[in-house]
């Protein structure tokens, strides 16, 4: 079948070649016999001959002159009338020219492919001009018969370069055959098929993401599950890892000589583990990556340790209530019951106002949760968590587009952040604010605090995985901030606060439309 390929091909070009010789030859004979033609009309013996009384004793020999073996066929010069007085068989002298001469007759130099005595012929008539009228007419021409002549001989050079091509074709096949035979190990093409057919079933079946890299660090092989996880598309086979756009650290670990295991990394939208081996067989040869998706599990880690955090509060609260509640029954006891009512009625209040700014501010269950949740925390820490006068989100503002768990993430991470870094401050307040703006159609979280402030040289680096100034294992929870943002087509900003210390911004969207992600200092 190869060979067989192999022989339509040449044939093919074989084929080209020839009517594309043909033509170019056709078009050479053409441009001959009109520079032939043109050059004869305007000479002068030509002209002098039309004015004489026998112009065919002067042109016949002239004519008979200019046909040559490789040159035109024949050189007729005749009246305007078309009646011949030259022609290379005298005996068609004095007879009409066969072919169309009106456009000559008319000034005009015109060719065509015309069926005459000598047969079929490619010729041109050009007209003779004396005093700026036509008093001549000049045709000349070379028979397909020629022309065909002359192209078999490149006809016979075209045919054993064919032939010379077949048999280097069908040489090349056969060793290419054996060869493959080799590399497949003698499987047959109903085999291949076979096992590329389990090969991608294996493939697709897998949830997690697979790539694999060749040694110089392209994507030799990549599933379903690995596109998705790192957002790429169906031309992602071949690129270059570093030309993928990935984050540098994620890019830093698939370029990397040495085993990685377990690896957290964070792309826009998802938290990646990632596993890397280096295949070796003497020389590198490429790396094979594993990914699994962390991104459902941080988030419920995330709330799992926010839970803690409020279960421990509200532990510790309910162990103040009681020391409180003891306080009250001893003043009772004691007979100082206006004492206890004072002190009891000023517990309460201290404790309810906070509940009802919160309450009474944001009707999103799930932050009226956090904050309360937060301010609990924040209470144990003895940080003042306070709510801003202008927090309001109203039930049923938000949509869809911008789901709890993410809110979470953000206000979380962000009072999480500010609690630890306005512990121990001289004021220790943390500013919360909260505010769904539907004519602006966006959601404004801010959170400031009094600690020490985020340098101008660190605003950029604070949202890298594993930035942090609480030693090392930390850093994972403003990158996440991050890309909970960047999820809902929102921007974080982080500046100098009001009380000197940090103050971050997030803006997320409450409309259809959607602004590009942007993460500025």
């Amino acid at each position: 079948m190869q060979v067989v390929l192999v022989a339509v091909v040449v044939a093919g070009c074989a084929l080209f070649a020839y009517v594309d010789d043909r033509g170019q030859a056709e078009e050479t004979a053409r441009r001959q016999v009109t520079a032939t033609a043109t050059a004869v009309a305007r000479s002068p013996a030509v002209v002098a001959a039309a004015r004489s009384g026998d112009p065919t004793a002067a042109l016949q020999p002239y004519a008979a002159s200019l046909v040559g073996d490789q040159g035109v066929a024949f050189v007729t010069i005749m009246a305007p009338d078309g009646t011949r007085w030259t022609h290379p068989d005298p005996g068609q002298i004095g007879r009409k020219y066969l072919g169309h001469i009106e456009e000559a007759r008319r000034g005009e130099t015109y060719s065509e492919t015309y069926r005459g005595t000598l047969g079929r012929s490619v010729r041109t008539v050009a007209p003779v001009f004396d005093r700026g009228r036509v008093t001549a007419l000049v045709s000349a021409g070379i028979t397909v018969d020629r022309i065909s002549e002359q192209l078999s001989k490149q006809v016979t050079a075209l045919l054993g370069m064919a032939g010379a091509a077949l048999a280097l074709g069908g040489l090349g096949t056969y060793v290419i055959n054996a060869r493959l035979r080799r590399h497949t190990h003698g499987m047959n093409a109903a085999e291949l098929s076979r096992m590329h057919d389990y090969h991608e079933a294996a493939l697709h079946a897998v949830r997690e993401g697979l790539v694999m890299l060749d040694g110089q660090r392209r994507i030799a092989l990549i599933n379903d599950g690995a596109r998705e996880l790192l957002g790429l598309g169906e031309d992602a086979v071949g690129a270059p890892v570093a030309g993928l756009g990935l984050p540098p650290s994620l890019t830093g670990a698939l370029l990397a000589s040495e085993p990685r295991a377990d690896e957290l990394h964070l792309t826009a939208d998802r938290v990646l583990v990632v596993s890397t081996r280096p295949v070796v067989g003497g020389e590198r040869r490429g790396t094979v990556v594993t990914l699994r998706d962390h991104t459902e599990l941080q988030a419920l880690s995330g709330e799992l340790d926010s839970e803690r955090g409020f279960t421990q509060a509200l532990r510790s609260q309910a162990h103040e209530a009681a020391n409180r509640l003891h306080t009250v029954v001893s003043l009772i006891e004691l007979g100082r019951a206006d004492e206890a009512v004072e002190f009891a009625t000023a517990e309460l209040e201290l404790a309810q106002t906070l509940t009802d700014r919160v309450v009474d501010a944001v009707a999103e269950p799930v932050l009226a949760a956090l904050l309360l949740g937060k301010a609990a925390q924040a209470n144990e820490r003895g940080v003042e968590l306070v709510l801003t006068e202008d927090s309001r989100i109203d039930d049923g503002v938000l949509p869809p587009t911008l789901p709890p768990r993410d809110l979470v993430t953000i206000l979380g991470n962000l009072v999480d952040n500010a609690l630890e870094a306005a512990q121990g401050s001289r004021l220790a307040r943390v500013t919360v604010t909260a505010r769904a703006d539907e004519d602006a159609g966006e959601l404004l979280l801010r959170v400031a605090d009094t600690g020490p402030g985020v340098g101008q040289e660190d605003r950029d680096a604070v949202f890298e995985r594993g930035w942090s100034t609480r030693g090392p294992g930390r850093g994972l929870g403003l990158a996440l901030v991050r890309q909970a943002a960047h999820r809902g087509r929102g921007s974080v900003r982080v500046a100098a606060g009001p009380d000197a210390g940090a103050e971050f911004t997030v803006r997320l969207p409450l409309g259809a439309a959607r602004a590009p992600v942007e993460t500025r200092s």
